[in-house]
């Protein structure tokens, strides 16, 4: 198995979603052109023989395409769908990549428009548990250490007609189920799942909008909350409500729930900005101070890239240079990030006030020598 072991992460992951992505907003189309998923595997292969990577995750519809009337053709040797995960498995192996997670999409398909596992029609929700049956077998056959429920369309836009009495025991029996599928089929390759919080977009709220309400629902509603884990994405997801992502980690570490890392960049209380890490106006502090903590703290894990380029950055005439080029952003980013948060010396800071504190920090985050104070 490949491995990075620096600092506190153990594995670089570039996920299929973030390299195929064609980079449309809800006020343009796509600036690049949909690529295969065996495309998006070979270049996330190239990154993995270059050194940028040891894994990959996915979506089950970024590696094949669903249809609700053949719920299992991954197990039809005749199908499509089963030769081409054949196909994908062999690019990812012959890299030398192990896969971490693996996400069911119950955002894309319009069926699920009005939610997934949390949706008021019984038969969607029984189609959505199908998909979610379908893409656990997916991640096994890949061999993923995660299920992964992200909270998708899972929210509302208008309180008064959500069912409250029944819509988190709904969720709660479909996370549920997601252990007992697991346990019954014997898919000893799932150390655990994740919920992946998230406040808003692409729904007005979500019913688990941020890694607290993720545990509190873990610890409360579920049966086999040992089973559970948070991934947050960092800063996005806690950014967009104005949380700050070094409490986030020290939280879910405290609580025992940080089962991997999402790494990017966000503006506080804006839309998902999905920047790449470090990249943007703000966060290169708090990012680096995240992996400060991770580190006093003793955690060691996976970091994953759950980001895209920057729309203006697409180049429609190298769409597969651009993709490339934004891997090898995405890992200087990270090690940035990581040889930053080496310099900081918490057992130098401990008997300074707070202001001199945070002052020193960023003196030894910078390397510079002491400003002069005085003409």
């Amino acid at each position: 198995m490949l491995m990075f072991n620096q600092g506190c992460v153990t594995q670089r992951s570039v996920p299929f979603w973030t390299v195929g992505n064609p980079l449309v907003d809800p006020f343009g189309g796509a600036v690049l052109p949909k690529i295969d998923s065996l495309e998006v595997a070979r270049i996330i292969a190239w990154a993995a023989h270059e050194g940028y990577c040891e894994a990959t995750s996915a979506h089950d519809d970024d590696l094949v395409p669903w249809n609700p009337e053949q719920p299992e053709d991954d197990l039809d040797p005749s199908s499509p769908v089963y030769r081409k995960l054949r196909e994908l498995k062999a690019i990812l192996d012959e890299a030398g990549l192990s896969f971490n997670t693996i996400t069911c999409s119950l955002h894309g398909n319009t069926l699920f428009r009005n939610g997934g596992l949390t949706n008021p029609d019984p038969e969607l929700r029984r189609l959505a548990r199908l998909k979610v049956e379908r893409t656990i077998r997916i991640g096994h056959f890949f061999g993923a250490r995660y299920y992964t429920y992200w909270v998708a369309r899972d929210g509302f836009e208008v309180p008064a007609i959500v069912d409250w009495k029944e819509v988190y025991n709904w969720l709660a029996d479909g996370l549920d189920h997601v252990y007992d599928y697991i346990k019954e089929q014997k898919l000893d390759n799932y150390v655990g799942a994740t919920v992946e919080p998230k406040p808003n977009e692409p729904r007005g709220q979500m019913f688990l909008p941020t890694s607290g309400h993720a545990v509190g629902f873990i610890c409360g509603k579920l049966k086999h909350p040992e089973f559970w884990g948070v991934n947050p994405e960092l800063l996005q997801h806690e950014s967009m409500a104005l949380l700050n992502a070094v409490m986030t980690v020290g939280y879910l570490c405290s609580m025992n729930r940080l089962s991997f890392l999402h790494f990017g960049c966000q503006i506080k209380a804006q839309f998902d900005n999905d920047f790449p890490p470090l990249i943007g106006p703000e966060g290169l502090k708090e990012t680096v101070m995240m992996f400060v903590a991770l580190r006093e703290i003793g955690w060691k894990g996976v970091v994953e890239y759950d980001c895209h380029m920057l729309r203006a950055e697409g180049d429609p005439n190298d769409s597969i240079g651009c993709r490339k080029q934004f891997i090898k952003d995405s890992t200087r980013a990270l090690g940035i990030a990581l040889a930053l948060a080496e310099r900081i010396r918490p057992q130098e800071l401990a008997k300074l006030t707070q202001s001199a504190a945070d002052l020193t920090s960023i003196v030894q985050m910078c390397a510079l020598p002491e400003p002069r104070l005085t003409r």
